[in-house]
């Protein structure tokens, strides 16, 4: 499994931090470890799960960078 770390630009509260979890969350793939304000750590084994919660992000109105992957 690997970890990555998203920087979240957008996120003010508490209300942001739910969303972004919400939307990670729904994503197939993606086990969600950490949300907070700014930021979000996930684990996956697939290749592509950085560009699959930068995309569920910007759904919900947020943009996303990825910012580490750890194997």
């Amino acid at each position: 499994m690997a970890e990555v770390t998203l920087r979240i630009d957008g996120m003010h509260c508490g209300s942001c931090v739910r969303r972004a979890s919400q939307a990670l969350g729904g994503t197939s793939g993606i086990t969600v470890k950490e949300v907070r304000i700014g930021a979000a750590r996930l684990e996956s084994a697939d290749s592509e799960a950085a560009d699959k919660a930068i995309e569920a992000l910007a759904k919900a109105g947020y943009k996303a960078y990825a910012e580490a992957a750890v194997n």
